[in-house]
This record gives C-alpha cells, sequence and structure tokens, in this order.
C-alpha cells in the first residue's frame, strides 16, 4: 500500500508523573515506541514506517532497530508532524501517538480500507455520559471523541498544516481547511496513556523484565599547575588540577562512560564532544546531571556504582566520604550504593611519577518498574 505510518514519540511526558519517559517504559525488553511500532506493523503493511524521537534520544533510538526512519520531532505535536511529513512521499500518510498502545488490528484494517472515502479517517467513540458545554446540557449523540491513528491525503494535510494555527489533531486541521472527514467506529483498546494511574488499564503491556545491565568507564588526565582540581564534584586542597577541554573531573566523566555503557547508549564524547566551545571549562557536575536524566527518561533506574581511583597522589582516602555523598546526591541514590576503593600505581608509568590520575567505574542499572509505581 502507498501508505507511511508515522508513530510520534517526541514528547517531554510532563503530565505523566513518573521518572521514565512512556515512550521509553519497557514491555519486557522493548521500549514502548518499539513495542507499539512492531504491533502496528503486524497489523498492515506500511510502505515507510517513521519514528519522530526528541532531539537527545534520536541517537540512542537508531540502535533499537534498523527497519524504520527516524526524524527528529519539534516542540508540538504539530511542529513534529510537519518535520516528518518532508520525509514522506507516499499519497496516504497514518499518524499515531505511541501512547495510545493497545490499538487492536481490526481498527487499522477499517481505516485503510476507507482510505480513499474522504481526505481523513478518524477513529471515534461515542459518549454514555450526559455531556454539559458552557453549564447548558447538549444531545450527547452529537457529541464524540476522536482517536488516533488517523489516515490522511498526504498533500491535503501538508497544506492544512502550513498555518501558525496549532491544532491538536489531523482531522481539526483539514476539516478547518474545507477538507472531507470520515468517522469510523473506534475501540475502547486505544485508551490513550497521559497520566500515571492509567497504566493499569492498558492490559495489553507486560512487565518490565528483571534483566541487570553493567557498564564500565575509564578515563586518564594529567596534571597541570595553578588549576583548581576538581574530583567527584568536590574542591580538593591541591595547587594543581587536570589538563582538559571541560574542569577535567576525571571521576565523573568515567562515570558517565560506565553509566552510558550500561545503557547502550555510547560514550561521553557522544553527548558532550571536546570540540565545542559550549563545553569548555564546564562544571563537569552540569554534565553528570544531563546524563542522569537521560538514563532515567529512556527508562532504567541506577542501582549501584563501583569507583576505582589510581593516584599516586593526592590522598584520596581522606576525602572518600566527601566525594561519596557529592556522587550519591548527583546520581540520586542512596549514598550506601556508591562504593569508591583508591590505589596507588607504586611507583610505576605517569600515574607512579605524579603526572596524572586514572579511574575506573562500573555502573549497574535495571529497567525502570512502572508496574510498582
Amino acid at each position: 500500500m502507498d501508505v507511511t505510518l508515522i508513530v510520534l514519540c517526541a514528547g517531554n511526558s510532563s503530565r505523566f508523573e513518573h521518572k521514565a519517559k512512556k515512550q521509553w517504559l519497557r514491555i519486557d525488553n522493548e521500549p514502548l515506541w518499539l513495542n507499539v511500532t512492531k504491533k502496528l506493523a503486524n497489523h498492515a503493511k506500511f510502505k515507510k514506517i517513521i519514528i519522530t524521537s526528541s532531539k537527545n534520544e534520536i541517537s540512542y533510538m537508531r540502535n533499537f532497530s534498523d527497519n524504520y526512519f527516524f526524524v527528529e520531532g519539534g516542540n508540538t505535536r504539530q511542529e513534529s508532524i510537519i518535520n516528518t511529513l518532508k520525509n514522506v512521499d507516499t499519497t496516504h500518510v497514518m499518524i499515531t501517538d505511541v501512547a495510545r498502545a493497545c490499538i487492536p488490528k481490526s481498527v487499522i484494517i477499517e481505516l485503510l480500507e476507507n482510505r480513499n472515502n474522504a481526505d481523513c479517517i478518524v477513529p471515534t467513540l461515542n459518549v454514555s455520559d450526559t455531556v454539559i458545554y458552557n453549564e447548558n446540557t447538549i444531545n450527547r449523540d452529537d457529541v464524540k471523541l476522536i482517536q488516533t491513528p488517523q489516515l490522511s491525503n498526504t498533500e491535503i494535510l501538508k497544506r492544512s498544516l502550513n498555518t501558525h494555527i496549532e491544532y491538536t489533531d489531523d482531522s481539526s486541521a483539514i476539516k478547518a481547511n474545507n477538507g472531507t472527514i470520515k468517522y469510523i467506529k473506534g475501540s475502547l483498546e486505544s485508551k490513550k496513556l497521559t497520566f500515571a494511574n492509567e497504566l493499569s488499564d492498558l492490559k495489553c503491556l507486560n512487565a518490565p523484565s528483571n534483566n541487570f545491565f553493567t557498564g564500565t568507564g575509564f578515563d586518564i588526565h594529567q596534571f597541570e599547575d595553578n588549576k583548581e582540581m576538581y574530583l567527584g564534584g568536590i574542591k580538593l586542597p591541591v595547587t594543581y588540577g587536570f589538563k582538559a577541554h571541560s574542569d577535567g573531573d576525571v571521576l565523573i566523566h568515567s562515570l558517565i562512560d560506565a553509566l552510558l555503557g550500561a545503557a547502550g547508549a555510547g560514550d561521553i564524547g557522544e553527548f558532550f564532544p571536546d570540540t565545542s566551545d559550549q563545553y569548555k571549562d564546564i562544571d563537569s557536575k552540569i554534565l553528570l546531571k544531563e546524563i542522569v536524566a537521560f538514563i532515567h527518561n529512556v527508562g532504567y533506574e541506577i542501582i549501584n556504582i563501583d569507583l576505582t581511583i589510581i593516584a599516586q597522589k593526592p590522598k584520596i582516602n581522606p576525602h572518600k566520604q566527601e566525594i561519596k555523598t557529592s556522587i550519591a546526591k548527583l546520581l540520586q541514590l542512596e549514598k550506601q550504593f556508591i562504593n569508591i576503593k583508591a590505589t596507588t600505581a607504586e611507583k610505576m608509568g605517569f600515574i607512579g611519577r605524579n603526572e596524572g590520575i586514572a579511574v575506573q567505574s562500573i555502573a549497574t542499572l535495571k529497567y525502570y518498574n512502572w508496574i510498582k509505581k
């Protein structure tokens, strides 16, 4: 069929009230966006499938599948659709929100069968309760609840969205531009997930697996005289620091790589390239906070951290507890789950010659358990 499927996944889940974004909740081992997309792809044979993603997550999304085309979304639903439609060359486009996780095959089939009967085909639900509008009772038979996915004529949808008016769905934009709409019967199973307490209504979703994920990180920096030293976010009382593009906090840099490794999300250089002036002399605590937010957003919880500091100087033991406290706060983790070991290089190599410090980190993650929240 000459139809492109678009799954919108660029939202920030601001009303969801969970640590993880809803598109990244794990269903067994799959993020929700992948679970939804696979099910829709099994319902019908689409010519192309496009996933919209937020800017910070699109590279990570690409790790999960080579079967889909990924597009950076915008600040609003409409912006995301406009961006994505630039990559659509089919006569029709079906657009759905990832928050509708349990769409039955029957709805998809009926949408496709009616694709030539109007400019936009829309599933709807009848209203069973009494309806009040502006304090007046109105005929509930005249009221419909609009659902997605919606199937549109691609060119008409593109023209309809070429406006400064923000529409909440595709059919509203097309109807406002004198397009034709056909309403079909929707499904209660296609309930949209907006708030945290609605998760229990989605019977098609399995709990996340109990797998654990381990990542390692390693970083090394040489000393630079007459510079402040920061290690684990703590300023140490010495007259030398680290030669680096940022503040050179070798412990935090190693820890970031361990966290990203456990999540399968690359390394620190992919997120904060040392060729960018944006990160010149930046406080590494800021970088770690961004990575912790990313780890939570994409559906993980941090379990524990093990750090090994290799240094001939300065002495690490007097500062261990302060560093632990700092790291625990940055990771939003209890201090007991942070371990720090310190050793020397036995005066061998550049570390033994007092030229720098190396840190090795190990991080353990698990999937965010949305069932228990």
